[in-house]
């Protein structure tokens, strides 16, 4: 079964507050966010985010150039549908993140739990390449995985935990880790899930900022 299929089955059969990874509030994500010194116009992609609602409390927060990338497009369309006429100022991109091409550069890159379900080496690689294709020079990725104490698994597949090093290891040498944190999230069944942020600056070799 590929990637999107596999997705799509999840996807469709429940709710989104009934999965694991739902957040009433993404508290972390957004403070993360906040630390990269985002204004208004700050570029942000969030990565793997279906019906997440960091979308909309970046909206109601004053972002406007806010952007989804999902490979599921169910979750988009739930997010769409909450989202009423607010849906139209956010780019909405469906795609695997390993084969994703910016029509822009963004100055942020969120991503809550798509990278620890990249298992193989060359998916990895892929995923930085278009992570490196994406973001600004001085850009910063803000990157969850589950922590050393996390779930193995998790929606039927297998997953990768990570401790903040381990991240920076996987991102490579053009990108710094200027600071990490731990959340104990509680999943909608009421158990307990490590998961590790980091947040990194991008040092060398990024894609020149239209904006500079």
């Amino acid at each position: 079964m590929s990637s999107r299929a596999h997705w799509e089955r999840v996807w469709s059969a429940r709710s989104p507050g009934e999965f694991s990874w739902h957040q009433r509030h993404p508290a972390l994500s957004l403070e993360l966010i906040r630390a990269t010194g985002a204004g208004p116009r700050t570029r942000i992609l969030d990565v793997g985010g279906g019906a997440s609602t960091l979308v909309d409390y970046l909206l109601a927060a004053g972002f406007v150039q806010v952007a989804v990338l999902d490979i599921s497009p169910t979750a988009l369309d739930l997010a769409r549908q909450r989202l009423g006429e607010r849906a139209s100022g956010v780019g909405w991109f469906e795609g695997d993140v390993r084969c994703f091409v910016p029509p822009h550069p963004f100055d942020v890159w969120h991503d809550r739990a798509v990278f620890h379900f990249l298992t193989g080496v060359e998916d990895r690689a892929a995923y930085r390449a278009a992570l490196e294709c994406s973001l600004v020079a001085g850009g910063e990725a803000i990157v969850a995985t589950f922590g050393p104490e996390g779930p193995t698994r998790c929606s039927g597949l297998p997953v990768v935990r990570y401790g903040p090093e381990e991240i920076a290891s996987e991102l490579g040498s053009g990108f710094q880790l200027v600071e990490s944190r731990e959340e104990r999230h509680r999943t909608p069944a009421g158990v307990e899930q490590q998961f590790v942020y980091g947040r990194f600056r991008r040092i060398e070799g990024g894609v020149p900022s239209d904006e500079a």
